[in-house]
C-alpha cells in the first residue's frame, strides 16, 4: 500500500458535513452561505468583482508592503522561477496585487471605482487556531475617491455584513478607528516617539529595540504588559495632525454618528503595512481569545503611485474569512448545512430510467435533488434520504410507476404525508417542492 500523504501544516482541506473531520474550521456549507451573504451585501453597495493571481512578483510586496515589515522579512512565500529566475512569492495579502492590476490596465481612467475579491492568502507562521498558513480573506476596496465619505460608507459596509451574518452590536464586536495623518506629519511624530522610547529602553523588549529605528509606530500595537504605562505616555499623533487631516478624521467621526454606528477612537491603533495614512478602523471581538481583531482597513493614498500609476486617492479593508468564520461558529451563528430539496428513492431495478428524467425536469426549474446510488433496499434508501435533510422523498416504485405516478413523501413538516404525482409533467407540480 502507498504512503498516506497529508495537506502541509497550516493549509486546511474544507470538508462537507458528512465527512468526518479533527479540525475545527466550519464545513464547506458555511462557507457557501458566507459567500452567499457577501455577494449580496457587495451588489447593494455597488462593488463590483475582481480577480487577481495568487503569484505575483516578490518586488510588489516589498515595495508595497516595506521592507521592514513582519510580512516581508519573516512570512512571504518566496521563490525563484525555474524557468526564468524571476522572484516570485504567494501573495500574503490581497491590496497590493489590486492596485498592481488597477495601475496595469489603467482602470482608473474612466473614474473612480468600487471592487472586491475574496480567495487564498499565504503566509509562514506557526499555525493557530484563526491563523493559518494559506488563510482566506475577503477584500474590498474604493479607489480614486477622496474623502470621509467613502472612509464612512466601507466601515458601515462591515456593519451590514455583520449583520447579514447574525453578530450582534456591542455585543459580538465593535469598532475601533483611528488617524495615522499624512507622512509629513507622522515623520514629526516619528522622531518625537523615538525619542520618547530611547528613554526608556531598558522596558523594551527585543521586539521593540529592532523597530525603534525602523518602524516605532509598530511599538504602540504592542501586548506586552510590562511596556503599557511606556506606550500609554508615549507622543499622540492627533497632536501632530494638520488642518486637513483633523477634518478628515473629524468628517469620519461625523458621518459615522449620523449612522448611528458606535466607534472608539483608539490612538495606539496602527495597521500592520507602512502604505496606510489618514483612517485605520478595525474591528474586534472578545469571542476569539487575545487575537480578537477579525477585520481592518484604512486609507492608502499614496499606493497607487508608489506602483507606478498616477496618484489617486484609495482606502480598504480586509478581513480573514476563517477567523470570522470560526466567531460565527463560536456564536452557533452558522447558516445550515446543504439539505436538498428531494430525494430520489429507487425501489424497483428499472426505477432509474424513470427517475433520472422526473429529476432533471425538476432541477430545471429550481428543486434541488439528490438522486440515490449504489443501489440498497428500500428501507436503506429511506434512511439516507432522512439524513440527507431533504424535506422530501420521491419514491419510485413498482405499483406507482404502473400507474405512471411517484410518490412524494415528506420527511420534514407533516412527517409522512404522502402524495402521488404524474411522472409526466414535473415541471407542473415542482414549485410544490420549493415551498
Amino acid at each position: 500500500m502507498a504512503e498516506k500523504l497529508s495537506a502541509v501544516k497550516g493549509m486546511n482541506d474544507i470538508l462537507p458535513a458528512s465527512v468526518p473531520r479533527k479540525e475545527v474550521l466550519p464545513r464547506s456549507a458555511t462557507w457557501q452561505w458566507f459567500d452567499d451573504v457577501v455577494r449580496r451585501v457587495m451588489v447593494r453597495y455597488g462593488y463590483q468583482y475582481i480577480v487577481t493571481p495568487v503569484v505575483e512578483p516578490t518586488q510588489l510586496f516589498v515595495r508595497g508592503l516595506g521592507e521592514v515589515t513582519d510580512i516581508v522579512e519573516k512570512e512571504m512565500y518566496s521563490f525563484t522561477d525555474s524557468m526564468n529566475g524571476d522572484k516570485l512569492t504567494l501573495r500574503p495579502e490581497a491590496t497590493a496585487g489590486i492596485v498592481r492590476a488597477v495601475v496595469e490596465h489603467n482602470a482608473l481612467y474612466n473614474g473612480p471605482l468600487r471592487i472586491w475579491t475574496a480567495g487564498p492568502m499565504f503566509r509562514h507562521e506557526r499555525p493557530q487556531k484563526g491563523r493559518y498558513r494559506q488563510f482566506h480573506q475577503l477584500d474590498v476596496e474604493a479607489l480614486g475617491y477622496p474623502g470621509p465619505d467613502v472612509d464612512a460608507e466601507l466601515i458601515l459596509m462591515g456593519r451590514a455584513l455583520w449583520r447579514e451574518l447574525g453578530l450582534a452590536e456591542g455585543q459580538h464586536y465593535r469598532l475601533e478607528i483611528n488617524t495615522l495623518g499624512e507622512p509629513q506629519e507622522r515623520r514629526a511624530h516619528r522622531a518625537a516617539l523615538i525619542e520618547h522610547f530611547e528613554k526608556h529602553l531598558s522596558v523594551l523588549d527585543a521586539d521593540a529595540k529592532n523597530r525603534l529605528q525602523s518602524n516605532p509606530l509598530r511599538i504602540l500595537d504592542t501586548k506586552n504588559p510590562a511596556m503599557q504605562e511606556v506606550v500609554e505616555s508615549a507622543p499622540k499623533l492627533i497632536g501632530f495632525l494638520g488642518e486637513e487631516s483633523r477634518a478628515h478624521f473629524e468628517g469620519l467621526c461625523n458621518l459615522l454618528e449620523r449612522a448611528g454606528q458606535p466607534y472608539r477612537v483608539n490612538p495606539r491603533l496602527v495597521r500592520g503595512m507602512d502604505y496606510y495614512n489618514r483612517t485605520v478602523f478595525e474591528w474586534t471581538t472578545d469571542h476569539l481569545g487575545s487575537q480578537g481583531t477579525f477585520c481592518g482597513g484604512g486609507r492608502y493614498d499614496g499606493l497607487i503611485e508608489q506602483m507606478g500609476g498616477k496618484s489617486a486617492p484609495a482606502i480598504g479593508f480586509g478581513l480573514g474569512i476563517e477567523r470570522l468564520l470560526l466567531l460565527v461558529q463560536e456564536l452557533g451563528l452558522q447558516g445550515p448545512d446543504f439539505a436538498p430539496a428531494v430525494y430520489c428513492i429507487l425501489a424497483t431495478d428499472d426505477a432509474l430510467l424513470h427517475a433520472m428524467p422526473v429529476a432533471e425536469a425538476l432541477r430545471g426549474s429550481g428543486v434541488d435533488v439528490v438522486m440515490h446510488a449504489g443501489g440498497g433496499s428500500f428501507k436503506n434508501q429511506l434512511k439516507k434520504a432522512d439524513a440527507s435533510g431533504a424535506r422530501y422523498a420521491l419514491i419510485f416504485g413498482a405499483d406507482e410507476l404502473a400507474q405512471g405516478m411517484v410518490t412524494v413523501k415528506s420527511l420534514r413538516d407533516g412527517a409522512g404525508a404522502q402524495v402521488q404525482r404524474p411522472l409526466a409533467d414535473p415541471a407542473a407540480w415542482a414549485a410544490t417542492l420549493r415551498a
